[in-house]
């Protein structure tokens, strides 16, 4: 028997959280083996990168049903059945991806190819004939990236605001600002003016970035009056700098204006994830691929 496609484990995945309770992802996994007629055989099989097939696969079970609002992952690791989901377990019916992408347009934004199309060999969907070897590549190296950005949002919000402040300025730093390691600093937990953070913007320190940098739900909207108050103490520094708003929440429209008018630099958890991947804060790289193409100077031969 071969293992089982990612999306043949949705139902039994959401069968695993019908109790309402909160479960780690072990315990899902272990109803998903009590449950599934799964061979040592199919548990033994593993993908390129030496991570188990079975696992690898419940684990893009369980990013589409988050996806599409049938779970919710109130930490990490952890899931929970949400109303739409035992919704649609009351149904018993059989859960696809096309089910999915008719009727949640939330999963349609995540799952950008609509039509049908989902993740390549290791989620083993048919993808749609008009698209490209180079398409699939990249479309499912942005799906990769948008669940790694899930989860590094939901890691850093678990960690200490003090641990947040840290993490801002060493990106920073890996950003090339200061231009040496350690050119940015925390400020003082206590009395900090509503400063966080303090970085060179340059190796001989002629400006200087100022950070604040706040640890908030990710669904929180961040609104004008906190930006307001984060240009006051810009104001009192004693020396002239910019300023950077980072958090892992959101900006409000009217908080984006006045922001920009104020040419105070905002960034939200969403592009703080990209970021973090971007620069490696946080990620490590589990395999790397290059794409290759024929070189048409080499088979020249008038050179």
């Amino acid at each position: 028997m071969a293992v089982p496609k990612f999306y043949e484990f949705f139902n039994t995945f959401l069968e695993s959280l019908q109790d309402r309770k909160i479960h780690h992802i072990k315990e899902c996994r272990q109803y998903i083996l009590q449950n599934m007629n799964l061979s040592d055989a199919d548990l033994a099989e593993t993908i390129p990168s030496g991570e188990s097939r079975v696992w690898n696969r419940i684990h893009w079970s369980s990013t589409y049903l988050k996806k599409s609002g049938l779970i919710i992952s109130p930490q990490r690791a952890h899931y929970q059945i949400t109303s739409e989901g035992e919704k649609v377990l009351s149904e018993k019916i059989t859960i696809t991806v096309k089910l999915l992408a008719d009727r949640y347009s939330q999963f349609t934004d995540f799952h950008s190819s609509a039509n049908d199309k989902a993740p390549s060999e290791e989620q083993n969907v048919e993808v749609d004939s008009e698209e490209t070897p180079q398409d699939t590549f990249e479309r499912v190296y942005k799906e990769i990236n948008a669940e790694l950005a899930d989860e590094l949002l939901t890691a850093v919000h678990d960690m200490s605001p003090q641990f947040f402040e840290r993490l801002v300025v060493k990106l920073l730093e890996r950003m090339g600002y200061g231009g040496y390691e350690g050119a940015g600093f925390v400020t003082k937990y206590s009395n900090d003016g509503g400063i966080d953070g303090i970085i060179d913007e340059d190796k001989l320190g002629f400006n200087r970035i100022y950070i604040q940098a706040k640890r908030w739900a990710l669904d929180t909207v961040v609104g004008r009056p906190e930006i307001q108050k984060f240009m006051g103490a810009l104001v009192e520094q004693p020396k002239i700098g910019k300023g950077l708003f980072i958090t892992t929440a959101k900006f409000s429209d009217a908080a984006r204006e006045y922001a920009n008018n104020q040419h105070i630099i905002l960034i939200d958890g969403k592009k703080l994830a990209e970021l973090m991947i971007e620069f490696d804060v946080g990620v490590s790289t589990q395999k790397s691929y290059k794409i290759k193409r024929i070189d048409s100077d080499f088979f020249n031969e008038d050179e």
